[in-house]
């Protein structure tokens, strides 16, 4: 059994017959209340992504989960084949339940299948990711104040926004959990 207090990123547990895996959690008090957890989650039989609040101590029944290494091979259809990279076995997985995370898949990207109670339930792709900005509009200079943001289409397709200062044809780093831009980077061709 786990409880609210052994919460942290990535943590898999089971609630109301659900398996769910924690993205985000924040410890909240009021002066006179109790504390209570809020946490942004992932259903893994589903994919789809609540918030939900906890009262601190609340326990759940904690799920066994392993982990093996997925290299991405092809998209087919609405399905995402990987070849596992232990048994060289191809494994199709529904595109659905990657969520955004589809959005940053790249040829030959290594990924995690987790298997919870030995059933692949999701796959975990790195943290961030390195992509080329393919198309952006122009930043104009000396038109705005601090920290203004425009709008930039990625070589998987994928649009997020982006400081004026990143042009076409640089590489960037974005985060695959928010798809927020990080950094520029530099790389050669």
């Amino acid at each position: 059994m786990i409880s609210t207090a052994d919460f942290s990123n990535g943590t898999v547990f089971e609630d109301e017959g659900q398996i769910w895996q924690i993205i985000s959690y924040q410890h909240h008090r009021k002066s006179q209340s109790a504390a209570v957890y809020r946490t942004t989650l992932r259903s893994l039989s589903t994919g789809n992504v609540v918030e939900k609040s906890y009262a601190s101590g609340t326990k759940f029944r904690e799920v066994p989960v392993t982990k093996r290494e997925f290299n991405y091979s092809y998209d087919e259809g609405d399905k995402v084949v990987f070849m596992d990279n232990e048994t060289y076995d191809q494994i199709s997985f529904p595109r659905a339940k990657l969520g955004a995370q589809a959005n940053f898949l790249q040829e030959n990207m290594m990924v995690l299948g987790v298997y919870v109670d030995g059933k692949l339930t999701n796959i975990e792709l790195p943290a961030n990711v390195v992509l080329e900005v393919t198309s952006s509009e122009p930043g104009v200079k000396g038109d705005s104040v601090s920290n203004m943001n425009k709008k930039a289409t990625l070589s998987t397709g994928f649009e997020i926004s982006v400081p004026l200062f990143v042009k076409e044809g640089e590489f960037i780093r974005v985060d695959t959990r928010t798809g927020q831009y990080i950094e520029r980077v530099k790389q050669e061709r």
